[in-house]
C-alpha cells in the first residue's frame, strides 16, 4: 500500500484448520502478511452481528477495501464517508459471483480483469470504478490466473484510493444486459462430462484447477484430473470416456477428439503424473473408462 494511505484495521477470517481436518488452527494469509507488516487485526467470520459493525466503526475509516471477503450488510458498508469499495476477479457486469477467475476459464475467454466498485445490497451490481485487463493463456489454469489477478488487483486498489482520495472517481453504471454469473462450484457442477469436445474438456478442467479441481469416476471411486492437454489422436470411435494408451501416454476420448491426461489424482492417493498412473491400468477386452 502506498505510503499515502493509513491501513486502521485488516478484517480477516478467524484462525481454523486449512491444510487438513483436525490439524491445528492457522492464521489465514491476510492475518499472517498484516502482522508481519504491523497493521491492527481483527479476526470475524460472522459479520452480521452488531459487534462487528461497533468494530468497523470504532476504527473510522475514510473508506473500506474488500476483497474476496464476506458480503458485508448496508450497516457496514454504509459507514466509511467515502464508500466501500470491493476488488472483483472478473470485468464486470461479466461473471458475477462466487467464482469469476473459474468459470472465465471453463468458459473458454481469451481474456479477464479485475474490476473495483461501490458496494451496494445486491452482490457485485454497484457502480463501477474502474478496471484492469488481462489474457488468459491457453494452458494457464485458475490458480495461476487468480495468482496473477492479485497481482494485477494491487495496482487497481491502489489506483481506486487515489482516485477517490483526489476525487476525480467518475462511478459508471453496469449494463445489466451484459450481466453474467459465476455461481459457487460445488460437488455437482465440477464433475466432469466426456460427452464433450476436447477443447471445452481442456478448459473445464484448467478452469477448476488446482482446486476445487474437476473429477471424474473410475471403477466406482473418485478420480481429480488436474493437467490435460488437447491431443491430436485421430478420429474418434470410442464412447467418451474410454482410455487408451499412445506411446506411454494416457488419453481419454471426448465427443469430437483425444484429450491427454498429465496430473491424476486417485481416491485415497497423492496426486501423480498420469503415465505413472498408467502404468496401474490393465487392459482387457472390455474398455477401460472414466464415467
Amino acid at each position: 500500500m502506498s505510503p499515502e494511505f493509513e491501513s486502521v484495521l485488516v478484517v480477516t477470517g478467524a484462525d481454523k484448520p486449512r491444510r487438513r481436518k483436525n490439524a491445528s488452527p492457522e492464521p489465514t494469509p491476510v492475518k499472517q502478511a498484516a502482522l508481519e507488516l504491523g497493521l491492527p487485526v481483527f479476526e470475524a467470520d460472522d459479520v452480521t452481528t452488531p459487534e462487528f459493525a461497533e468494530k468497523i466503526a470504532a476504527s473510522k475509516p475514510d473508506v473500506i477495501v474488500v476483497a474476496a471477503f464476506r458480503i458485508l450488510p448496508p450497516a457496514v458498508f454504509e459507514l466509511p464517508p467515502l464508500g466501500t469499495f470491493n476488488l472483483h476477479g472478473s470485468l464486470l457486469p461479466a461473471y458475477r459471483g462466487a467464482a469469476p477467475v473459474n468459470w472465465s476459464i471453463i468458459n473458454g475467454d481469451a481474456e479477464t480483469g479485475v474490476t473495483t466498485f461501490f458496494l451496494r445490497k445486491s452482490v457485485d451490481t454497484g457502480n463501477i470504478i474502474t478496471a484492469d485487463s488481462t489474457t488468459i493463456g491457453p494452458d494457464e489454469n485458475a490458480s495461476e490466473l487468480l495468482e496473477r489477478l492479485a497481482e494485477i488487483g494491487a495496482g487497481t486498489v491502489e489506483r481506486t484510493l487515489r482516485m477517490i482520495a483526489d476525487g476525480t472517481v467518475m462511478p459508471a453504471k453496469q449494463d445489466e444486459a451484459l450481466a453474467t454469473k459465476a455461481p459457487k462450484l460445488n460437488r455437482q457442477n465440477t464433475r466432469i462430462d466426456w460427452n464433450q469436445p476436447v477443447q471445452r474438456l481442456h478448459d473445464f478442467i484448467r478452469g477448476l484447477a488446482m482446486r476445487p479441481t474437476a473429477w471424474t469416476t473410475f471403477v466406482g471411486k473418485s478420480l481429480k484430473i488436474y493437467r490435460t492437454r488437447p491431443f491430436d489422436g485421430g478420429v474418434v470411435s470410442e464412447e467418451p470416456g474410454t482410455l487408451r494408451i499412445e506411446n506411454g501416454r494416457l488419453l481419454v476420448a471426448g465427443s469430437h477428439g483425444w484429450l491427454e491426461l498429465l496430473t491424476v489424482q486417485a481416491e485415497g492417493k497423492k496426486a501423480m503424473a498420469a503415465e505413472s498412473f498408467a502404468r496401474g491400468l490393465r487392459f482387457g477386452d472390455e474398455p477401460l473408462r472414466l464415467e
